[in-house]
């Protein structure tokens, strides 16, 4: 018992702490509501990319891809345009959620009169200005421009289906550039930087003039950092991209994604939602590489891949476990829990088996939780880089049950036999833990 304390001790000073402390920043916060905000954008232009390339699915059936060429694929260019409007303009959309929901926090806890519509609208003033390619050449600041195939671009504008920045490769420029816009805001609030008008002027006159001042300071800061970056022979693009794509590549490595699931983990059971904290940071990336896998790429960590190979039923990986404690376990209390689990957990729902089993600070599970969905991570990491199945280039909703998100997430069969191997081998690593905690808990009911 002491060493379980122990355990759960360091756990709790070391890991639970620090981590809890970072989910409660301003920053973090509203980057995850961000996030959250933008997946129904995602899921609905991933699903047309889906239907599009759905033919190759059934490849070894060719009276499909005859049907689809004969009709839908007549209509492409004029169905995909959903498509480029929101995984094309993903950038457009994070710049302005993330500036709305920190300016909301700010307001609301520091008492500030900020409007998150201006944050927002300022925000995306700043990331616009960011996204023309200029360059310093003969003394003078010119647009680029050039015509070539495959990289048109337009008094400075990259043009490809849209203006190619404001696509997955502006994620992370959006990001910073509506942190740095919503500070300055707020820095113009807190000092009474602002124009105030009298209340008898309409509230929407009075919110545009209130944005005036903060909307020149966040346009010369801009122009500033833009002027600088230029004259030394590069752009806030470029710059951001050597930080984020190291990160990326982290991430995409196979002890990257053993670190995010450890983490994960360790968080859950000391009683933190380890996935809300620890995928706040992986979303973003796993977004921009869902792009990068629809114009060809191959990375692992990409939209929803997480729910749809790693954690079936839920966060560890639980399905095979509730599906075992509900029809084969002993114990009355497992069979009662597992059996109001079932449903949620086939959703990818398992906060009622986390906290009624419970996983949560209890040794005789926290292994096995832990453990679980660093298994099933290697194992489609692995399937991944051999290309054994296509990569994920499409955007579904998480609790999509286990196969038929992979195959939705594919467009590829042999990914709902990878998704289904992975949840037998999360239960695998469950089964012995569970078998000795069902005899456990049978011995003491028996004894009551």
């Amino acid at each position: 018992m002491d060493q379980q304390n122990g355990l759960f001790g360091f756990l709790e000073n070391h890991v639970m702490g620090p981590m809890g402390k970072l989910a409660q920043f301003k920053v973090v916060r509203a980057i995850t509501a961000a996030g959250m905000a933008a997946v129904p954008f995602t899921i609905v232009g991933s699903m047309f990319l889906v239907f599009s390339i759905l033919p190759q699915a059934f490849s070894f059936w060719p009276i499909v891809a005859d049907i689809f060429s004969a009709s839908f694929d007549k209509f492409t260019s004029l169905y995909m345009v959903a498509n480029y409007a929101t995984m094309g303009s993903l950038s457009l959309y994070f710049v302005l959620s993330l500036a709305y929901e920190l300016t909301k926090i700010y307001a609301e806890e520091e008492e500030l009169n900020m409007n998150p519509l201006n944050g927002a609208l300022l925000a995306l003033m700043a990331f616009i200005m960011t996204v023309p390619q200029i360059i310093f050449d003969g003394g003078m600041m010119k647009a680029v421009g050039s015509l070539k195939e495959g990289a048109v671009v337009v008094d400075g504008w990259a043009m490809g289906n849209g203006v190619t920045r404001f696509g997955t490769t502006g994620i992370f420029t959006a990001i910073i550039m509506a942190i740095v816009t919503v500070l300055i805001y707020r820095t113009c609030v807190k000092r009474n930087w602002v124009i105030k008008m009298p209340e008898a002027v309409p509230e929407g006159v009075s919110r545009g003039f209130t944005a005036l001042i903060p909307g020149f300071v966040v346009a010369f800061v801009v122009i500033f950092i833009n002027g600088t970056l230029v004259a030394l022979g590069t752009d806030i693009f470029k710059v951001i991209a050597i930080p984020f794509g190291f990160v990326g590549n982290l991430t995409n490595s196979w002890i990257g994604l053993m670190i995010i699931y450890l983490l994960t983990q360790l968080l859950w059971i000391v009683g933190i939602h380890g996935a809300n904290i620890i995928f706040a940071f992986v979303s973003p990336i796993a977004l921009a590489n869902l792009a990068e896998n629809a114009a060809g790429g191959h990375y692992a960590v990409a939209g929803e891949f997480s729910n749809m190979f790693v954690i079936a039923g839920g966060s560890g990986a639980t399905l095979g476990l509730c599906l075992y404690i509900a029809f084969a376990a002993k114990s009355e209390q497992l069979k009662a829990i597992g059996r109001a689990s079932v449903v949620p957990a086939l959703f990818n729902i398992n906060e009622p088996l986390i906290f009624g089993l419970p996983i949560i600070y209890n040794p005789a599970l926290a292994i096995p939780f832990i453990l679980a969905p660093m298994v099933t991570a290697t194992i489609y990491y692995f399937v991944n880089a051999l290309h054994l199945i296509n990569p994920v280039i499409a955007q579904v909703p998480w609790p999509t049950p286990v196969g038929i998100g992979a195959f939705l997430g594919t467009a590829d069969l042999r990914a709902v036999l990878v998704a289904l191997v992975c949840a037998v081998a999360a239960f695998l690593v469950y089964f012995p833990f569970i078998r000795v905690y069902d005899k456990k808990l049978l011995k003491e009911e028996q004894e009551a």
